[in-house]
């Protein structure tokens, strides 16, 4: 049976449903694109009509959303209206760490993928293809499936998985030209069926060999091994990075010369304070899981081995500034450029910033924050939650209120530092004045270089102590 799809609806309007949708309301202009979410606040800057105020940067993403909006492409907290009026749902939803239970720590909290899949059994007044949109374990659309069976008034569900590949920074060049697109579903005739429906939208601008269907377990766990795979790259030359900073070898040429061999290759290769983001740590835990709970204890070691290297790097440059400043940061201005995990993005989730923040913290530091695109309130959420994980210290704002302040101006920030932390990779930061910030800083003049991002032997002849990732 063929599907003709009019209507599209993606319930959750976070980084990946809004950019997603967006571009497929801009490629296909028969489609009405619904995009809904219970967050009143987020649905309200989605339909803002200063593009500048959505609530999600991307480049490129405003003029998508400004071509598309009010034709085909529609935000909305109406979620039942959303759910009825369409042929193909979306969810997208928040999928969390767990931070309870069972799984504490490893598996994908599931609840608001569960809930979506209930809202949609019991509104939905016919059949509907499921897309799970958002980055699940594997078998997640087995249980979506049952809970639209069991809830599902008779009506016969089709569920698709099909995981998003974006990287967060590149997300609209990424929907635009993706390496491929994967779709997984059941492997009967209705199945098929409904794989053919997702594939026929995706081939309004992306080519057919590039769109890739398989059955539904394995696009779920391609998903997780690709990122799996990804971080393994960066947490391996972090290793070597830490060898490096030992030996007096350099990282950047040690990258540069085995990326030259086309069996390994250039990318992921580039070393930092560690990664972040929403997906590589989540990902590679939710692995980590599946491995134990299939009781595969040497699989799950050694894939938990690049997250605690991801850590391990983290805590390295933190200890880095603390014994660079002489065993104590306290009572000591510390100056961050950059919050966000990376640039040309305002996603802090997981960024090796908190996590150095919160140990120069402990140490009593006085930390100051300037990044261009991360909100202030954004900035103490992310602090009250990496406190909230440690069992062995209580959370007080006023406290943390009185050791840090966010900057909308980067030269203040840095005026007075003992030591400067650059922790994203901001093109701007490269055009600053150094010269001028050297002058008005606390000698020696401390910069800690997380992103390798500024030329050494500049920094170091205009007078700085610069320590870069991997520099020996």
């Amino acid at each position: 049976m063929k599907h003709t799809i009019k209507t599209i609806t993606c319930i959750g309007a976070g980084y990946v449903g809004g950019p997603t949708m967006a571009v497929i309301a801009q490629k296909c202009p028969e489609i009405k694109v619904n995009v809904v979410d219970i967050n009143p606040q987020r649905i309200a800057e989605w339909n803002d009509t200063d593009l500048d105020k959505l609530p999600i940067y991307e480049p490129g993403l405003k003029e998508v959303v400004k071509e598309a909006r009010g034709r085909n492409l529609f935000f909305s907290t109406e979620v039942e209206a959303g759910i009825r009026e369409a042929e193909m749902i979306f969810i997208s939803v928040n999928t969390p760490t767990k931070t309870y239970g069972v799984g504490k720590g490893m598996a994908a909290d599931l609840k608001y993928v569960e809930l979506s899949a209930r809202q949609i059994a019991r509104i939905a007044p016919e059949g509907k293809i499921v897309v799970e949109k958002s980055t699940l374990p594997v078998r997640t659309a087995q249980s979506i499936k049952t809970i639209l069976e069991a809830e599902g008034n008779g009506n016969k569900f089709q569920v698709l998985s099909n995981p998003e590949f974006l990287a967060e920074g590149t997300a609209i060049t990424d929907l635009h030209n993706p390496d491929r697109i994967l779709i997984g579903g059941d492997q009967d005739e209705d199945g098929l069926a409904a794989i053919q429906a997702l594939v026929d939208i995706y081939a309004h601008w992306v080519p057919r060999e590039q769109i890739i269907t398989t059955r539904l377990w394995s696009s779920e766990l391609s998903k997780l091994t690709a990122n799996a795979f990804l971080a393994q790259r960066i947490s391996s030359i972090n290793a070597i990075s830490a060898l490096c900073e030992r030996t007096g070898a350099d990282v950047d040429e040690i990258a540069h010369a085995i990326g030259a061999d086309t069996r390994i290759g250039s990318k992921f290769l580039r070393s930092s304070v560690g990664f972040g983001g929403s997906c590589f740590q989540k990902d590679i835990l939710n692995l980590v899981y599946l491995c134990r709970h299939f009781n595969l204890p040497e699989v799950a070691d050694y894939w938990e081995g690049v997250v605690k290297m991801n850590d391990y790097q983290k805590h390295r440059f933190a200890k880095q500034i603390i014994d660079s400043l002489f065993n104590t940061v306290s009572g000591k201005k510390i100056a961050f450029l950059g919050w966000a995990f990376k640039k040309d993005t305002n996603d802090t989730r997981e960024s090796a910033a908190i996590y150095v923040a919160k140990e120069l913290l402990d140490d009593l530091a006085e930390i100051h924050i300037y990044d261009p695109k991360v909100k202030k309130e954004q900035i103490f959420k992310d602090l009250e939650y990496v406190y909230s994980q440690d069992p062995t210290q209580s959370f007080d704002l006023s406290v943390l209120q009185s050791l840090i302040t966010i900057h909308e101006e980067p030269y203040l920030a840095l005026e007075n530092a003992h030591a400067i932390a650059i922790l994203t990779e901001w093109d701007e930061f490269k055009t600053y004045d150094w010269e001028k910030i050297y002058t008005h800083m606390l000698k020696p003049a401390f910069v800690f270089d997380g992103r390798n991002l500024l030329e050494a032997s500049e920094m170091k002849k205009t007078g700085f102590e610069y320590k870069g990732i991997g520099k020996g």
